[in-house]
């Protein structure tokens, strides 16, 4: 184990979340209102070892195929993965099969592959429902105006935990444009809270990355994903790791 990798690792959520604590002094919130969420795609097991020593068990990846050996690799860590990007209906079983949590929901497709996976091994999974509020056509995620009929649909499938909404705001210099994301994301949520079917919880809101989650926090955020603030910089661009995926992974930095 590499003592100094480790941390560096730990100096940098420490540097996160007193970030996270100033933007909730801003909002007038709590900081034990937002969990932080470490993004590990592309980073090696050996070093999410070495986040674990650094008091890390919770991590997030895109690509359930890279989520799944890292997993197997870890498999003696208490560690708890969470699948933030899209997921085709086939790679529904791996998730069933170790995943805590899925960030992206955004089909009835999807959620009955799922089902039938989860209620196959007797597990149940926590999930929130992916929304475009960019209105890209290159990211995943219901439109904003699906999201109420989709909602209703849900309790049928018993073993998914729906527990909020997730997004991805435009990645764009001009924050703004950023923060509209987020506060229509919001506001979605608490239209929608007192309408929802009672199964459904919509406690959480999944927004923010690592280049703009002090915006997301001021507007709600209660799970920000980070993954460069704490792991360093990518050695080559998403681009590369994903050439077809779009936005909608290549915006998870």
């Amino acid at each position: 184990m590499d003592n100094a990798a480790t941390q560096l690792i730990r100096e940098r959520c420490d540097e996160v979340r007193r970030r996270i604590a100033q933007a909730c002094v801003r909002a007038g919130r709590a900081p034990e209102e937002v969990r932080l969420l470490p993004v590990t795609k592309t980073v090696a097991a050996e070093r999410l070892r070495e986040a674990f020593a650094a008091g890390l068990s919770e991590f997030g990846e895109n690509k359930i195929q890279e989520a799944d050996a890292k997993a197997e690799r870890l498999a003696d860590l208490p560690v708890i993965w969470s699948i933030i990007g899209h997921l085709q209906t086939n790679k529904a079983k791996q998730v069933a099969r170790f995943a805590r949590e899925f960030q992206a929901l955004d089909s009835l497709r999807l959620a009955e592959a799922l089902e039938r996976r989860l209620q196959s091994t007797g597990r149940g999974l926590d999930v929130l429902v992916q929304v475009n509020t960019s209105d890209e056509a290159s990211k995943f995620g219901l439109a904003p105006e699906a999201v109420a009929d989709f909602l209703r649909a849900l309790p049928a499938y018993s073993a998914l935990r729906v527990r909020g909404l997730m997004t991805l705001a435009v990645f764009d210099p001009d924050t703004v444009r950023v923060r509209a994301c987020f506060r229509r994301l919001r506001a979605l949520r608490d239209r929608l809270r007192d309408m929802a079917p009672p199964a459904i919880v919509l406690d959480e809101l999944s927004m923010g990355m690592s280049g703009d989650f002090e915006i997301a926090v001021e507007e709600g955020a209660t799970v920000v994903r980070v993954g460069q603030a704490i792991f360093g910089p990518r050695p080559l661009p998403d681009s590369h790791y994903w050439p077809d995926a779009g936005g909608g992974a290549a915006d998870q930095r």
